[in-house]
């Protein structure tokens, strides 16, 4: 049931802050968007993909979003970088791939994306394209849930990682408490 759960939660949350309640983009938007994109600006490609992802505005396109996705991930932009990952995450467009998945997340979380930190969390909980290790999903709950951002996600992070911890020796959590600030101290990076 908790793996329902977090599943369900885990789908809610790949539309980023806001996204859910935005107003259609006008044609004319569209096409100013487009534009930015083909010229190679890394945050426009990120927007088109979403509007594929999501069918906003234009058909929903799974292999649009991702070549807009790769274009803009290819830059090092974390959004795009997170919505690839979801794109194997949860087999949107493509074959379920978890290591791919896991690979995007990384390389969002790595720059402070709290979806990719909870994400990875959700991975490492369910042993998804890699061993299941409870001590690294506390790790990357705790990691997203410990950002001073509003992301609405950090809040389910810490809503995971106090579940998981009722499943976990008090060694274990000290163990991914120490990992965590191993973790933010060396700024995201290298934090397995």
């Amino acid at each position: 049931m908790r793996a329902l759960v977090v599943i369900i939660l885990l789908a809610t949350l790949v539309l980023p802050s806001g996204q859910a309640q935005a107003s259609p983009p006008s044609d004319t938007s569209i096409a100013d968007l487009h534009t930015q994109a083909t010229q190679g600006v890394a945050e426009a490609q990120t927007n088109l993909g979403l509007l594929y992802d999501y069918g906003r505005g234009v058909p929903r396109d799974y292999t649009k979003a991702r070549e807009w996705f790769e274009k803009a991930a290819a830059q090092g932009d974390a959004e795009a970088q997170y919505n690839l990952g979801v794109l194997y995450d949860f087999e949107k467009g493509v074959p379920q791939d978890f290591s791919t998945a896991r690979h995007w997340y990384e390389q969002a979380a790595t720059q402070g994306h709290a979806g990719a930190q909870n994400n990875l969390g959700g991975l490492y909980e369910f042993g998804h394209g890699v061993k299941q290790d409870s001590v690294r999903a506390f790790m990357w709950y705790n990691v997203a849930a410990s950002l001073s951002t509003n992301d609405p996600q950090k809040d389910i992070a810490a809503e995971n990682r106090d579940e998981i911890a009722g499943d976990m020796t008090s060694a274990q959590i000290s163990e991914a408490k120490r990992l965590t600030s191993q973790c933010q101290t060396r700024q995201f990076k290298d934090c397995q």
